[in-house]
């Protein structure tokens, strides 16, 4: 196996881990990755898709107290079945569409105008949502002058926040934190930045929102994954394997460094400079797509 492939192989993977649970979007990162390592043709997108299994592996790994209690529990405690029900009905949207219009989608929304786009009008939406969220703070945490009063009066803990752990979700927030999702089939959205952006419209803390955002992708992304290695298996081999191996593995490393960063961040920061990296991202997107230096295809 060429030595230079499972280089390029360990950056994609280190990519893909550090922005698949940022409000980034990690499609837009790959897509440049690739084009820039040359790991753009129809094997390297089966690639992009399959090691996101070793960032949810990490995810697994950080929650996984809370899984392996969820399962224990299940034949016994009312919580752990509303809790597991809960991720399955805000899964099941995403599948649902995902078969019905992923054709389409990857036909006539992967251009970089609609990458651009989408960069650029989450970014503004998360501007807008923290601003209303300041807005609406007790004027105690606005008057926090203290590095250490201002982490006690963590954003988690507004008034505006109807839920404040997952297991006071209802069916219904579920399923509407699944339609949300949704909105990342457009490229550029960020499935992550979409579920916990609009978890905190309706009604979800900060880090409930987080949480919830990081136990769905455990379904959706692993379902994407197999789905897309069966689906292209003709165009991989055995060959392959040491490749997606190095990919899982520092997608892994990598998305379990994030993820845990990530959890602390939020219980005293904001999303705002999430939001203009994204914004300055999509108007990169523009220049590469208008120069040609970047081919933005599915």
């Amino acid at each position: 196996m060429d030595f230079v492939v499972l280089l390029k192989a360990a950056v994609m993977g280190i990519v893909e881990g550090l922005t698949e649970f940022l409000p980034i979007s990690s499609t837009g990162h790959l897509i440049l990755a690739g084009a820039l390592l040359g790991l753009d043709d129809e094997k390297g997108k089966v690639f992009d898709i399959a090691i996101q299994t070793g960032a949810i592996f990490a995810v697994i790994l950080v929650y996984w107290q809370k899984i392996s209690r969820t399962v224990l529990d299940l034949p016994t405690d009312i919580t752990a079945r509303r809790f597991a029900a809960n991720v399955a009905i805000a899964f099941l949207p995403a599948v649902v569409l995902g078969l019905l219009f992923g054709k389409q989608i990857k036909l006539y929304l992967f251009t970089p105008e609609v990458v651009a786009s989408t960069f650029i009008v989450g970014g503004l939406i998360i501007l807008w949502v923290e601003r209303k969220l300041k807005v609406d703070m007790p004027q105690d945490f606005l008057s926090v002058t203290s590095a250490e009063a201002a982490v006690t009066l963590s954003l988690e803990e507004q008034p505006v926040s109807r839920i404040q752990n997952v297991d006071e979700m209802t069916p219904l927030d579920a399923l509407k934190i699944g339609f949300v999702q949704c909105l990342a089939m457009i490229p550029g959205t960020s499935r992550s930045g979409a579920t916990i952006i609009g978890g905190m419209v309706l009604g979800l803390s900060r880090k409930a929102a987080t949480d919830f955002s990081f136990y769905l992708a455990i379904p959706t992304l692993i379902g994407a994954g197999v789905y897309s290695l069966y689906k292209e298996r003709a165009l991989l081999s055995m060959a392959d394997a040491p490749t997606f191996a190095v990919g899982l593995l520092f997608s892994f490393i990598s998305a379990w460094i994030c993820v845990r960063w990530l959890l602390r961040y939020i219980a005293s920061n904001s999303f705002v400079p999430f939001a203009w990296y994204r914004i300055v991202f999509g108007i990169a997107v523009w220049l590469t797509a208008y120069t040609g230096w970047i081919t933005w295809s599915p």
